[in-house]
């Protein structure tokens, strides 16, 4: 029988894929969607982006965290709390946002399939379903967006119910009392600070001696000690060499120093590989780099296979959700010759959930002085406006770059709460080349966090003057 042919098949339902699919809906064309689990939605909707931060508020809420920042205000409700407290809210957020997906793909007319994909022939798709049973469709065009997965060193044992990756960490039975966390990347810095807040006892080990060091140097370090003052404790140029699961109660890790560390709880996070092992790239033409990452150029379109094309974790860093989204409208775009989206800007912001939130867009310190561009830089603390004490916020900073002979803005660095909401003003500002006079000129409502960047704008100009501040 022959296959039905689609003008687009995409694989995978994560926010890459459905937001594919949902693109080529737009433009009038036949698309199929075919997503291996049961729900639609990938990292973003169920294991990864919208729960971890659900949880997070969610824990900052049963903490009374902020309450305590206000004057010794507590309304903790962390005595009270049980997992099903902690994972409730989560549900709910996570099951509303894929209706509305599942609601977008129905009306822009997106066939969906579920079941195992792989390539039989650079056109054709072969879907084996939960129960064994095979079908064919037809692709004219490709897009590949299967999401990534979490890496699973051999000296662990996942199949102990101790020890998690950062998608089982989501299914726990019990709160842990004592939470090891390995590795101090995103995923497990924000989930250190969720526990912690909590009231967990946590502890982070990292093989690097200082806290995600692709960020500025002032939020890496701002960040590790607000961290510290909120319960993290940090183990540096630490790697874990044993991991003893063996005997009931804690989990025993022996670290490279020799040292020893035990606890209920233990989350790896050790990076993440491209779910593209079992798609056959090879039946397609195509070669996987990295960790199974799909190579593409510009417009996300396969080097090596014209009508396919890659987007999200499958085509490597930034592997975000944002950025995902974005990659598979511009690939769509062009492989049907549409001219609403042409290409995304590079200024890509980067949010981390930790607890405080830290966000960024743009070159950091090291950057600019790698690449010699003379620069100045602008600071304002949350504790110096108003709006700052009205949130009981006494750690949060933001930080600008601005090129010295201009003052045109190159970076912005900002920690603190709702930091992944402010760092927006300066990605706006930045793709419009705008800088300091442009915040001398705007008026903010008050009292409100906007009134950061004026702040650190006149920080910026007087510094530019070789003022006395």
């Amino acid at each position: 029988m022959k296959p039905n042919t689609y003008d687009l098949v995409v694989l995978g339902g994560g926010p890459a894929g459905t937001s594919g699919a949902i693109a080529a809906g737009l433009c009038g064309k036949t698309v199929a969607l075919v997503e291996q689990a049961a729900l639609v939605g990938g990292a973003g909707i169920n294991t990864g982006t919208i729960p971890s931060k659900t949880l997070r508020e969610t824990a900052l809420v049963l903490s009374g965290w902020r309450s305590r920042r206000l004057f010794g205000v507590d309304l903790s409700l962390r005595r009270e709390a049980t997992i099903t407290d902690f994972m409730g809210h989560e549900k709910q957020v996570t099951g509303s946002e894929r209706q509305r997906v599942e609601e977008r793909l129905t009306r822009h007319g997106v066939t969906k399939f579920h079941g195992a994909a792989s390539f039989a022939d650079a056109h054709t798709i072969r879907i084996v379903g939960a129960g064994g049973a095979e079908q064919l469709i037809r692709g004219e065009k490709i897009l590949i967006a299967t999401g990534s997965s979490p890496l699973r060193p051999p000296e662990f044992p996942f199949e102990d119910d101790r020890v998690h990756d950062s998608n089982e960490i989501l299914e726990l039975k019990a709160l842990p009392k004592k939470l090891i966390v390995i590795g101090g990347g995103v995923i497990g810095s924000e989930y250190a600070g969720t526990f912690a807040a909590l009231g967990a006892e946590v502890h982070l080990v990292d093989g690097r001696d200082s806290l995600m060091p692709f960020l500025d140097a002032d939020i890496s370090r701002g960040l590790a000690a607000a961290m510290t003052a909120n319960g993290v404790q940090f183990h540096w140029k630490e790697k874990v060499v044993k991991c003893d699961a063996s005997q009931p109660g804690d989990v025993i890790l022996t670290l490279s120093s020799g040292a020893t560390l035990s606890g209920d709880g233990v989350l790896v996070c050790a990076g993440r590989s491209s779910n593209t092992e079992t798609l056959n790239l090879a039946g397609a033409g195509l070669t996987p780099g990295k960790r199974g990452l799909v190579q593409v150029g510009a417009h996300f379109q396969s080097t090596e296979v014209p009508h396919i094309y890659g987007a999200g974790d499958v085509v490597g860093p930034p592997a975000l959700a944002a950025t995902g989204i974005e990659q598979a409208r511009v690939a769509v775009c062009h492989a049907f010759g549409e001219t609403f989206k042409c290409d995304i800007t590079p200024l890509l912001p980067t949010g981390i959930y930790t607890i405080p939130e830290a966000s960024c867009v743009g070159d950091t310190e090291a950057a600019l002085v790698a690449k010699q561009i003379p620069y100045v830089v602008g600071k304002a603390r949350y504790g110096d406006i108003p709006r700052g004490d009205i949130i009981g916020d006494d750690v949060g900073f933001l930080k600008l770059l601005f090129h010295r002979d201009d003052l045109r803005l190159l970076g912005v660095h900002v920690m603190g709460e709702h930091a992944t909401e402010v760092v927006h003003i300066g990605l706006v500002a930045m793709m419009m080349n705008a800088g300091a006079e442009m915040f001398n000129r705007a008026c903010f409502n008050y009292p409100t966090l906007g009134d950061l960047y004026k702040y650190a704008a006149y920080d910026a100009i007087l510094r530019g003057r070789n003022l006395d501040i």
